[in-house]
C-alpha cells in the first residue's frame, strides 16, 4: 500500500467517470454540508476534471473514449478531489488499477460456529494487516476494455465485492491500494454521516 499518494506528477490528461449509486439504497440521497450526498460526490469529481457519464451509458461507448475511468462512491462524498485526480493519472501512467482504502480503527473480532450453528466472538484480529475500501476505484482503458467481453458491465456494484472481483482477475499485483486522506471515509449509517460532517466541517 502506497501511503502518499500525492507524489506523482498531474498530466491533465481526460478521465472518465461514473458515480455508483447502484445498490446503497437512499442513503446517497441524505445530505452532508447541505448537499446530497450524491451531489456532494458529484461536485468533487468536476473538481477533479473527471469528465461524469451517466451509470446508463453503453459500455462500448465507454470503451471508445479510450480514457480510465473512475468509478465514484457517494458513501465517501467528501473524498478530495486532488486524491480522485492522482489516482486516475496513475492509473492511466502505469496501466493498473488504483483502489482508495483507509486503515481499519474499529476493533476486529474473529466469528466462532458452534457445531450447532450457535455463534460467539473469538479473538482479536491484528488491525495492522486490514484495510476498508473507500474511493475511488480507477480502471485504466486497458481494463475498460477487456470488460467489454464480459457483456459490457462492471462484475459488482458494491466496491468491496468488485475489488476483489478485479483481483481475482487481473492479479493481486496489478490492484494497487493507495492510503486515501480521512476525508475520504465511507459512510454507512446516519451516525457515520454525523461524523464525517464534523471532521469535514469547513468552519
Amino acid at each position: 500500500m502506497n501511503p502518499h499518494p500525492y507524489d506523482v506528477v498531474g498530466i491533465s490528461a481526460p478521465v472518465a467517470g461514473i458515480v455508483v449509486e447502484e445498490g446503497r439504497g437512499a442513503l446517497p440521497f441524505h445530505l452532508i454540508h447541505g448537499e446530497s450526498l450524491v451531489a456532494a460526490a458529484a461536485w468533487a469529481a468536476g473538481e477533479a476534471g473527471i469528465d461524469l457519464l451517466d451509470q446508463t451509458v453503453p459500455w462500448d461507448l465507454v470503451v471508445e473514449l479510450e480514457q480510465p475511468l473512475l468509478l465514484h462512491d457517494p458513501l465517501c462524498p467528501m473524498t478530495p478531489p486532488d486524491f480522485l485526480r492522482r489516482c486516475a493519472e496513475r492509473a492511466g501512467v502505469e496501466d493498473r488499477i488504483l483502489v482508495g482504502v483507509r486503515p481499519v480503527t474499529d476493533t476486529v473480532k474473529e466469528e466462532r460456529v458452534a457445531p450447532d450453528g450457535g455463534r460467539s466472538l473469538g479473538a482479536t484480529v491484528d488491525r495492522d494487516g486490514l484495510v476498508e475500501v473507500c474511493s475511488p476505484v480507477v480502471l485504466p482503458a486497458s481494463v475498460v476494455a477487456d470488460l467489454l467481453g464480459d457483456g459490457g458491465r462492471l462484475p459488482a456494484t458494491g466496491f468491496v465485492a468488485l475489488v476483489a472481483a478485479l483481483r481475482e482477475r487481473y492479479g493481486a499485483d496489478r490492484v494497487e491500494l493507495v492510503e486515501a486522506p480521512p476525508a475520504a471515509r465511507r459512510v454507512g449509517s446516519e451516525a457515520d454521516l454525523q461524523v464525517l460532517e464534523a471532521l469535514t466541517d469547513p468552519r
